[in-house]
């Protein structure tokens, strides 16, 4: 019978990659008493640390990145509008 796949949770790799920061367990005791191989922790590990940065950034990129598309699409709008309008007057003979 084939296993199926286990999933793990966000707050499971953390909780994992935490304490193999700590390294207070050698990854093989981690491994062990996690049930998961000790390449799996060290990938969380190396992913934990990669990504660490962003728990500072905040919402003002999130907030900038959104407020930009929004007024990208606001641009794009008036740009067709101010065609139509042209185009409009150009018939009309004005």
């Amino acid at each position: 019978m084939k296993k199926s796949r286990r999933k793990f949770t966000a707050a499971f790799k953390a909780q994992v990659a935490v304490e193999a920061l700590k390294e207070r367990e050698t990854l093989a005791e981690l491994a062990k008493r996690f049930e998961i191989h000790p390449n799996q922790i060290g990938q969380w590990k190396r992913e934990f640390l990669k990504n660490s940065s962003k728990a500072f950034e905040g919402k003002k990129e999130a907030e900038s990145e959104a407020d930009e598309k929004e007024l990208f699409a606001k641009i794009g709008k008036l740009e067709m509008e101010n065609d139509f309008l042209k185009k409009s007057l150009w018939k009309t003979g004005l």
